[in-house]
């Protein structure tokens, strides 16, 4: 059986400029999967409300939810800070989280080679059916994390205030009530700030080889390096 028949679902999750988009990119190329940013439908959600301002919120995102085109999101630049501030509190309502995800669930289920990548990918989103081969859990220091995001934005935001606003999303996502940020018991932790690219890759396609040989057995062959 050739390896790109295998079945591979990656969960990574992490705060926010932890790493993980770039992990999950990497090993998506690398492996041959379709790569998903399950955080940005949460930014698009409030692109949407801001623009439009809907008097009710649920009914709205709902209607919009239900037939939309994932890859016009993409195209989107998400990042503003007005949408940053926006989604901290918009990620905590339980409608809005539940609206999301079954929309986030039916998605990944198309795809059965695919990695995920946002704050509640192994506990909620692939927990179950669909189920993750693998979970990774990104973490790494407020410093390097504001200055990554700083470079992102251009340096178009005072590092002060991008500090203060990772700062503020990864506690918030920590705490919030509806799927917080946790790091599920068999998730493999990824310290991006203690690795290079070429080390994080290595460490995360380790534990992948592994799962999959578990999985399969002799039948599985690595992909090519």
């Amino acid at each position: 059986m050739k390896f790109k028949s295998k079945a591979l679902r990656i969960a990574c999750d992490g705060g926010a400029a932890s790493g993980k988009s770039l992990a999950a990119k990497l090993v998506g190329k690398k492996y041959g999967l379709y790569v998903l940013n399950s955080g940005i439908f949460y930014r698009y959600a409030s692109f949407l409300i801001i623009k439009h301002k809907p008097k009710k919120i649920t009914s709205f995102l709902k209607k919009k939810f239900k037939n939309i085109n994932s890859k016009n999101i993409f195209k989107l630049d998400l990042h503003a800070q007005e949408i940053s501030e926006h989604v901290v509190n918009l990620a905590k309502q339980k409608k809005v989280r539940n609206i999301i995800r079954t929309f986030q669930k039916k998605l990944i289920k198309k795809y059965p080679r695919i990695v995920v990548e946002g704050r509640d990918t192994a506990s909620s989103i692939m927990h179950k059916n669909p189920r993750y081969t693998v979970a990774f859990y990104f973490s790494c220091s407020l410093d390097v994390a504001s200055y990554r995001r700083w470079k992102d934005l251009k340096k178009k935001i005072p590092l002060k205030e991008i500090k203060k606003t990772l700062k503020n999303r990864t506690q918030q996502d920590k705490i919030r009530r509806q799927n917080p940020l946790i790091k599920v018991p068999n998730a493999v932790e990824i310290r991006t700030h203690l690795l290079t690219k070429s080390q994080m890759v290595q460490k995360m396609s380790k534990e992948i080889d592994k799962k999959l040989l578990l999985k399969y057995g002799s039948n599985f062959k690595t992909r090519k390096k």
